[in-house]
């Protein structure tokens, strides 16, 4: 009869298992904001979303109000769409700005919402139509790279036109 215990206490086991499992999920959906029916969907165009990816937070003033569902390319414009949910109580004017920002030199990209000033709401599958895009560490270096170099290149030439002349 070692049989029937043994199957009754893995069962059991295999329960309470599953009901964690179910528990945790249920936390996780409820502190994450990212349950089913968990705000309103908004969608913003950029030109470069750089790294951004589903998952993202979406902030207002550094305050996680909301998670990035996901991006994809508009077949007619060739622009990146940004899909993301806001959390059900923040209720963005339909002149709100979205910018891709990041959390450091080595943090991960985050969307950054500026709510505007007018009246009229962005309801459910708004679009926020004022966007900045990702700058690109590696394009900026470049740049700052050339400007120092080209900096360089003036003062030497300059040195050299002041040891050319001859002293008064």
């Amino acid at each position: 009869m070692a049989g029937p215990k043994r199957s009754v206490a893995e069962f059991a086991a295999g329960a309470a298992v599953l009901i964690a499992t179910a528990g945790f999920m249920a936390y996780a959906a409820a502190n994450t904001g990212r349950g089913i029916g968990s705000g309103t969907t908004l969608s913003a165009r950029f030109d470069n979303v750089g790294a951004i990816g589903s998952g993202a937070d979406v902030r207002i003033g550094g305050v996680k109000v909301g998670s990035v569902v996901g991006t994809s390319i508009d077949a007619k414009s060739f622009q990146a769409v940004v899909r993301f949910t806001v959390q059900p109580d923040i209720r963005l004017p339909d002149d709100s700005s979205a910018t891709i920002s990041t959390g450091g030199l080595l943090g991960g990209s985050f969307l950054s919402l500026t709510p505007g000033g007018t009246d009229k709401i962005l309801g459910e599958g708004g679009v926020i139509t004022i966007t900045q895009s990702a700058s690109n560490l590696e394009d900026l270096l470049g740049k700052f790279i050339f400007n120092v170099g080209s900096l360089a290149d003036a003062t030497q030439k300059t040195l050299d036109q002041n040891q050319a002349r001859p002293p008064p």
